[in-house]
């Protein structure tokens, strides 16, 4: 049975989103079921509306779903995508995190592989301190943290070299070559682990 992959993030101007598209195709190519989900705007209009690549960017992926709790338990394993703020998670993706309570006591997301990837502005704009303060909240949940490492070496090296999870400068556009590379690789690295448990917990 395919490994269940459940890619849930929060992206305001398409850097988030453009890796987040590289990790689910990554996952897919790896024989995993895979679903995309952006977590809902909390910003008001009035915020989003001052910056013309925030709202263009909202308008192009209004059709991607919306991440719901069904998502969480449904899936085997998770990535999950946000920008930095202040070398922290965005409100946004925080908002959707402090929902999960009740799947969370339910057991729905104990044991599940889980890895995270994220953009800044600046290359020390908080890259690592935002994934490890993401992965505080997978130590509560019990899940299974699943970095990029430097598993392999070269990829992850090309990308910035980042081995808590893949990282962009929004500075430099939207992720080039090198970065979506290394986010197909940590989304395969994710649904091969989550298909190894999957299977060890069936058994």
């Amino acid at each position: 049975m395919s490994p269940r992959i459940a890619v849930v993030y929060y992206s305001a101007t398409g850097n988030v989103h453009a890796t987040a598209e590289a990790i689910a195709e990554g996952a897919a190519d790896a024989g995993a079921d895979v679903r995309l989900r952006r977590v809902a705007e909390t910003a008001p209009d009035k915020a989003v509306d001052k910056n013309p690549d925030w709202r263009a960017h909202l308008n192009a992926t209004a059709s991607i779903p919306e991440a719901t709790l069904d998502d969480l338990t449904w899936a085997d394993g998770y990535a999950f995508g946000t920008p930095t703020r202040y070398g922290n998670i965005a409100a946004q993706l925080k908002a959707f995190i402090d929902t999960t309570g009740g799947v969370w006591e339910g057991g729905h997301l104990a044991n599940k592989p889980v890895t995270g990837f994220t953009s800044t502005g600046e290359r020390h704009g908080g890259q690592e301190s935002t994934l490890l303060s993401l992965y505080n909240v997978m130590y509560h949940w019990g899940s299974i943290i699943v970095p990029t490492g430097y598993v392999d070496y070269d990829i992850i090296h090309a990308a910035g070299g980042n081995p808590y999870g893949v990282s962009h400068i929004a500075e430099h556009g939207l992720p080039g070559k090198e970065t979506i590379v290394a986010a197909k690789f940590q989304g395969g690295r994710l649904a091969r682990i989550t298909e190894l448990l999957t299977a060890l917990r069936a058994a």
